[in-house]
Formats: structure tokens, C-alpha cells, sequence
């Protein structure tokens, strides 16, 4: 066996604080403001909030939502669900919101 002379009681305790120590950096560079790698919420915004985007429908509930925006996808179209301050908003670039529009229009017309 290794003689460690008279430091040999305190390696023990030195080798857990320093694996403390890296655990204690490591969360709080993981937890950080800012500059973290764990996903945060999405933030409502107002429908302007959404850059290009531009609203074609504002369906009263996220499933109304869910089934239009899947019209689109279906269809062809880039479309986004929402979740606006004002309620949940399908959303699409404004290249293809015409054809959207007409696309969720006879979607209502079959019912």
C-alpha cells in the first residue's frame, strides 16, 4: 500500500469538494440567464410579435387551431400555431396567406 505520509486524511474530503465545486459550475452554467442549454417556455406574444408571420385564423380553441393549422401543412402551406395573448392564432408567411385563406374557407364550407 501507498504510504501518502501525513496529507493521506485529507485527500478524501479535498476530492469531494473539488467534484462539488465542478458540479456547483456546471449547474450554474447550465441554469445561467441568458446563455442556458435547458430549453425555457416560449413567451406569449401579441400576434405582431411574430415577425414575418401573418394570422389567417383565430380559431377560439388550440384543438380548432391544431385541425386548421394541419389543413395547411396538408395542403402544402408553412403554417404555425400560436399562442398569442389575444388567444391562439394559425399563422403563415405572407406569400402564402391568400391561398391559406381560401384553403381554411372551404374547409368551413364542407361543414
Amino acid at each position: 500500500m501507498q504510504d501518502w505520509g501525513s496529507f493521506s486524511y485529507a485527500f478524501g474530503p479535498v476530492v469531494a469538494f473539488v467534484a462539488v465545486g465542478l458540479l456547483v459550475l456546471l449547474l450554474r452554467w447550465t441554469y445561467a440567464r441568458g446563455k442556458s442549454v435547458v430549453e425555457r417556455r416560449p413567451e406569449r406574444g401579441g400576434e405582431q410579435d411574430y415577425g414575418l408571420l401573418e394570422v389567417v385564423a383565430a380559431p377560439p380553441t388550440f384543438v380548432e387551431a391544431e385541425v386548421q393549422r394541419r389543413t395547411l401543412v396538408d395542403a402544402g402551406i408553412r403554417a404555425t400555431l400560436a399562442p398569442t395573448t389575444e388567444g391562439p392564432r394559425v399563422m403563415v408567411f405572407p406569400t402564402e396567406a391568400g391561398l391559406a385563406r381560401q384553403i381554411l374557407a372551404q374547409g368551413r364550407g364542407k361543414s
